[in-house]
């Protein structure tokens, strides 16, 4: 019986000991934008994020090339009912919507399937938080939605370190009209003001976050953004940007905490975006031909108009002159000739028998 008792407690001791200390984290290690674990930190424990095809980039003109191949996406299954719904969630990173998987892409060359969407974004004090940049310059915000190679994985989470594994539309915005789409996210954001908080909501066109003529596009092989930061994705970043308004932005910058609703240090959920990484020995095809768009070079439209319009009075000019010169010119020939008068010689003769 001792012997029993014995081996029972030897094989209780064996299953604690195979029970894990606590639950593994849902992503891995911690991680945040700033401070001890923000990015600085973030390829000590992710390498990936200290490697190679990293995002986001600045899109500048050097590295652009055009691509008669790049075709119009379809986007099918975006424009969902609203009798539907979509499960919105702060993650401590971002604000995100989980999109249904019948939501995909067509024109790649694989079937790529929605997993989720969600944005960055800066400070009320310095409202220019997009990841991507455009010669420099970077946008209020951007939105991200996330789609996983749905031929080759069975969902996001097995696509995102494979090859070929992820597909992301990103969508540029600016400051200013009003935008009653995206308004179908913000008017939500108090139901998720702190991590771990999430809420249903009725379901909307996802088509319509996307900005006008969407056949323009940057398209390059990079990564994602936040750790692991796999090189997995497939960017397709669109060229014209959509409009918030002053107040939607304002909502969106201050609505939200990285931190739980318990917490004793509450953070606020700002600047949750990362830098703009190296791009070396790479190109950025483009569905679109490139024409110098001087406003993203820090001319304003007014200065550009001025400029053209001094080009054509100056041309308007150098002609007139030149008309005025030949004219003037001919005017000259003539007044020589009139000034020649011919009068026969007056014969010595005539005068004498006078």
């Amino acid at each position: 019986m001792p012997r029993r008792l014995h081996a029972a407690a030897v094989l209780l001791l064996l299953c604690l000991n195979e029970q894990p200390a606590g639950p593994a984290p849902l992503h891995g290690s911690k991680w945040s934008y700033f401070g001890p674990d923000g990015e600085k930190s973030w390829s000590k424990k992710y390498p990936s994020c200290g490697g190679v095809l990293q995002s986001p980039i600045d899109l500048h003109s050097d590295i652009l090339q055009y691509d008669a191949s790049l075709v119009p996406l379809g986007f099918q299954g975006y424009n969902v009912s609203a009798n539907e719904q979509f499960l919105l969630n702060n993650d401590g990173h971002s604000v995100r919507l989980n999109l249904p998987s019948d939501m995909h892409i067509q024109g790649l060359r694989s079937r790529y399937s929605a997993a989720q969407l969600h944005l960055h974004w800066g400070n009320q004090n310095d409202p220019h938080g997009s990841e991507h940049t455009v010669g420099g310059k970077h946008f209020a915000a951007e939105l991200h939605i996330v789609h996983y190679n749905s031929d080759l994985y069975a969902n996001a989470s097995t696509a995102s370190n494979k090859s070929e594994g992820l597909a992301v539309l990103a969508v540029l915005i600016e400051m200013g009209s009003f935008n009653p789409s995206y308004d179908k996210i913000f008017r939500h954001l108090q139901d998720v003001k702190y991590k771990g908080q999430e809420v249903l909501i009725p379901g909307f066109s996802i088509e319509e976050l996307l900005p006008e003529r969407p056949d323009e596009y940057y398209r390059y092989k990079g990564s994602l953004t936040t750790p692991p930061c796999h090189p997995t994705v497939l960017w397709t970043v669109f060229r014209n940007p959509v409009q918030i308004s002053q107040e939607q932005l304002l909502a969106l910058e201050t609505a939200l905490y990285c931190t739980h609703v318990d917490d004793p240090s509450p953070r606020e959920m700002v600047n949750n975006f990362r830098r703009v990484q190296n791009f070396d020995e790479r190109l950025v095809y483009i569905s679109f031909r490139q024409v110098q768009d001087l406003t993203y070079t820090g001319l304003s439209l007014g200065i550009i108009l001025s400029v053209a319009l001094a080009g054509v009075l100056g041309i308007c000019v150098v002609l007139a002159v030149s008309i005025w010169l030949f004219r003037r010119k001919k005017s000259s020939k003539k007044g020589d000739n009139k000034g020649v008068i011919y009068k026969p010689a007056i014969k010595k003769e005539t005068e004498a028998h006078a």
